[in-house]
C-alpha cells in the first residue's frame, strides 16, 4: 500500500465544484449594478412609451380634462376629471344644444392669451393633456344653449330662457339658480355658439362677453370636443348625457332641432 501517494493526494487543495463562481466580490457587485441599471432602463423606456401613447390618444381621440371651478355644478364638480371626446365633431358633426363642450376661448372669452415661458408652457400643456393639472387659462367648459341662427332670449314671463320662441326648462341648473339674472336678446351668428354654465350664478360665460369683440360667441372651430364621461373620482364615474331640454326647440327654419 502506497501511503506516500495517499498523503500526497490528501494534501492537495480541494477543487471547487464545477460551475461555482470564484469571481471577486467587486465583480459580483458590478454585475448586480449592471442588472439594476438595465432594469431601470427598461422601466424608464416602458414609461416613456406609455406616456407617448397617452399623449397621442389625448391629442387625437380622448383627452382628460381637470375641472378647475364650480361653474358647471352640479353636472361637473371641482376636481372632476372628465373625458373629452375629440372625435364627436370630427367627421361632419357639429355641437348641438345641450352638449357640454370644452373650447379654446382665445378671441372670445380671452382677448389676449397670457404670456408664459415656452418651456413651462410646453410642460404644463403636456400635464394638462393628461389631466394632471388645471387646464390652460384659455380653455373653458360650458353647455351649448344656442347654435348658429338661433335667437336666444332671457327671459320669458316664467323666468326661463327662450330659444327660437320656445321656453326651455333646464333640469341641469344648480338648485336655487335663476336661468339668468342678466337679460339678453341675441341671434347667434352662423358658425358660432352661445354657451352658458350650469351654475349660472357663478359662471362667466357668453353673457359676460356681450360687449367684447365677438359678442360672447364661441367659434365652432375653437371647440376641442364634447364632454362624454366623468372618469375620476371613481365615485363619480358616469356618462354626461344630453338633456331633453331642447327637444321641442325648432330650428330658425321651423324644423325641430
Amino acid at each position: 500500500m502506497d501511503t506516500q501517494a495517499q498523503q500526497t493526494e490528501r494534501g492537495r487543495p480541494s477543487e471547487s465544484p464545477a460551475g461555482s463562481d470564484e469571481r471577486p466580490r467587486s465583480a459580483r457587485l458590478s454585475g448586480l449594478l449592471d442588472t439594476v441599471r438595465l432594469s431601470w432602463y427598461r422601466v424608464g423606456l416602458l414609461s416613456a412609451v406609455c406616456a407617448a401613447f397617452v399623449l397621442l390618444v389625448s391629442t387625437f381621440l380622448v383627452q382628460p380634462f381637470l375641472i378647475p371651478s364650480g361653474s358647471m355644478e352640479p353636472t361637473l364638480q371641482v376636481g372632476d376629471r372628465v373625458l373629452v371626446n375629440k372625435l364627436a365633431y370630427r367627421f361632419g358633426g357639429a355641437p348641438e344644444r345641450g352638449d357640454v363642450i370644452v373650447f379654446d376661448g382665445t378671441g372670445s372669452f380671452v382677448q389676449e392669451p397670457p404670456r408664459e415661458n415656452p418651456v413651462t408652457g410646453l410642460l404644463h400643456g403636456a400635464a394638462a393633456a393628461l389631466g394632471l393639472v388645471e387646464p390652460a387659462e384659455t380653455d373653458f367648459v360650458k353647455r351649448v344653449v344656442g347654435v348658429g341662427g338661433d335667437r336666444v332670449v332671457c327671459c320669458d314671463g316664467g323666468g326661463r330662457v327662450e330659444v327660437n320662441g320656445r321656453a326651455v326648462s333646464e333640469p341641469y341648473l344648480r338648485p336655487g339658480d335663476a336661468p339668468s339674472r342678466v337679460p339678453f336678446d341675441i341671434v347667434v351668428p352662423q358658425g358660432t355658439l352661445w354657451v352658458m354654465g350650469d351654475h349660472r350664478a357663478a359662471s362667466r360665460d357668453s353673457r359676460d362677453h356681450l360687449g367684447d369683440p365677438g359678442g360672447g360667441m364661441v367659434p365652432v372651430g375653437r371647440v376641442v370636443g364634447r364632454v362624454d364621461w366623468i372618469g375620476w373620482p371613481p365615485a363619480r364615474w358616469t356618462t354626461v348625457r344630453q338633456p331633453d331640454a331642447f327637444r321641442d326647440v325648432r330650428s330658425p327654419g321651423g324644423a325641430h332641432g
